[in-house]
């Protein structure tokens, strides 16, 4: 997407590689909307903490990191001891996909360059492939994205209201985004409606980062408290629900997303308001047979007790001191503490239909269809 910063322009993907420094490029979302800054990972420890702390989330995009992760690990490894080589790459792989366990994007996209390096007959040979094949799932990631507008994009009319939780767009895929997709095709077909932006507590994703990507668009929207959209579905004020996806099962059709996707499904069904969810096929999990088994990451209750933001100090006369600072402020009562849940899974009979890259589907399609949605056995 073009990201404007002062008075330039440019296109950004949201994760590269840098083979000359053998470095993770990446955009540092805990900044966003306040700050945009580019990072890079020295190893493969690194950019799995870039996933686990957040510098980078989102399915596709933690999808990408882990490829150019795993590429990364192969190309340090010195010497032509295939033993040593393999035995080094199940660390780097392990390490990459313990960083966030919900989102089964990272795997799927490790076992593609896996599948690609076994080619290879030597350590050289074998980093070449694993640098292209991490390169072609990142750039896949962005084709499947493409794709998934065109096919959402009919289902936006002129004047509606549109809902989406946490965010599933450019900031969360290597480029353009699951459930902004449709809305950045629509747009560009000149179609006007405007965008609800849930807060999305405890990390607020919808506020700093689904918001800053509609407000660089010009897209219109309003971010509402987490707690509104029923009172906003119950009005008439909400036509439709987008949102992304962690991991969906091929098998049930259940979808895991971001904690609060699921109150919002059941109050979409309430109100018979469509509710779609957006995927590439890289968050297709054709192995698990019931939500029920998905592992649920709990994160720190810090998140949940107070919030990160910026403290204005424009006011304050010493030289030393910042215009903008970001600073975590507690919130919560001092002696309490927190469960922070980071997803939640949705039941299939709860979702009006997948948008996949091929076509929107309903969720129990998916296993029928699923050599033409990349099923490998």
């Amino acid at each position: 997407m073009n990201v404007t910063v002062g008075q330039r322009t440019e296109h950004f993907r949201t994760v590269t590689f840098d083979t000359a420094k053998n470095s993770v490029r990446l955009i540092e979302q805990r900044l966003l909307p306040h700050e945009f800054k580019i990072v890079g990972t020295k190893n493969f420890r690194e950019t799995a903490a870039a996933i686990t702390d957040m510098i980078v989330r989102g399915a596709g995009a933690i999808g990408a990191t882990a490829a150019y992760g795993l590429a990364q690990g192969a190309l340090a490894f010195r010497g032509g001891d295939l033993e040593k080589f393999s035995s080094h790459i199940k660390t780097v792989y392990q390490t990459l996909a313990d960083a966030r366990p919900t989102a089964v994007d990272p795997v799927n996209a490790m076992n593609d360059v896996m599948r690609e390096m076994a080619r290879g007959e030597t350590v050289a040979e074998k980093q070449s492939l694993a640098l292209a094949a991490a390169e072609e799932f990142a750039n896949e990631d962005a084709r499947h994205c493409e794709e998934i507008g065109q096919h959402g994009a009919k289902l936006i009319r002129n004047g509606m209201k549109i809902l989406t939780h946490c965010n599933a767009g450019w900031l969360a895929f290597v480029d353009i985004g699951t459930a902004t997709a449709p809305m950045y095709a629509a747009q560009s077909q000149g179609k006007k409606f405007h965008v609800f932006c849930d807060e999305t507590r405890p990390r607020s994703q919808g506020a700093t980062l689904t918001a800053w990507e509609l407000a660089q668009q010009k897209i219109s929207h309003q971010i509402i408290a987490d707690n509104a959209a029923g009172h906003l579905m119950q009005r008439g004020e909400i036509d439709m629900v987008i949102v992304g996806s962690d991991r969906t099962l091929g098998r049930t059709g259940e979808v895991a997303n971001k904690i609060g996707t699921y109150t919002k499904a059941v109050l979409a069904a309430r109100h018979k308001i469509p509710f779609y969810v957006a995927i590439p096929l890289s968050t297709i999990d054709w192995n698990l047979k019931r939500g029920f088994d998905i592992p649920i990451e709990e994160r720190g209750e810090s998140e949940v007790l107070g919030a990160w933001g910026i403290i204005d100090n424009s006011k304050l006369k010493t030289q030393n001191s910042k215009l903008a600072q970001r600073a975590y402020i507690r919130v919560a009562n001092p002696t309490s503490g927190a469960r922070n849940p980071g997803f939640d899974v949705t039941p299939a009979e709860l979702i009006t239909g997948i948008i996949t890259p091929v076509g929107i589907f309903k969720p129990k399609e998916l296993w029928h269809r699923r050599h033409e949605l990349g099923f490998q056995k």
